[in-house]
């Protein structure tokens, strides 16, 4: 029985390790494809970069489907009820780790996310001339586009960045509006 349960443990290991050099292989082939780091940071963020590797934003998209089907979470609340799912429950679930919710503004609308361990940076030394690269940024496209499908238009940034010698990784997160499902004319 415990043979099988370490079978489990080691099998999501192996996959994470592997989604992460799988990963680094991506960021390498972007730094080659684009002349600076503004544009890497931008495909990290968003777009498809093939059939079957689509970068942050819509990972987001198709994840958010994922989630809501394994979790069991239902709607959120309010903006803080949604950072502790976030955090407690999305980020435990596909990265294997639990960022604290700190920093919250005074309106509610802005919090940050600490991440005292990033596993998408194991293995990961950024070079000198790729300095602005914001190496984990499909993290925060991946953000976006969750909460986009479930009706939170957000911004996602990175503030604080393990890789460029800050002491923990740091992501900003700003509510901007809910946003209305708009149906076409006499559906419902």
């Amino acid at each position: 029985m415990s043979r099988q349960a370490n079978r489990g443990t080691e099998s999501k290991k192996m996959s994470s390790e592997l989604f992460t050099l799988t990963y680094g292989a991506l960021v390498t082939q972007l730094c080659k494809d684009y002349e600076n780091d503004e544009d890497v940071n931008k495909q990290l963020d968003k777009i498809l970069f093939s059939h079957f590797f689509p970068r942050g934003y819509n990972i987001g998209v198709r994840l958010i489907e994922d989630f809501l089907a394994r979790s069991n979470v239902g709607r959120c609340h309010d903006f803080r009820e949604t950072a502790d799912v976030i955090a407690k429950v999305a980020f435990k679930m596909y990265l294997g780790i639990t960022p604290s919710i700190t920093n919250w503004s005074p309106a509610g609308d802005e919090f940050s996310l600490i991440l005292e361990n990033n596993p998408l940076v194991d293995f990961v030394e950024l070079p000198d001339n790729h300095s602005s690269l914001i190496y984990s940024n499909l993290l925060c496209g991946v953000l976006r586009g969750a909460l986009e499908m479930v009706q939170m238009a957000v911004e996602a940034k990175f503030v604080q960045d393990t890789l460029k010698g800050d002491g923990v990784t740091e992501i900003r997160m700003r509510f901007i509006r809910r946003i209305e499902d708009n149906l076409p004319a006499g559906e419902e």
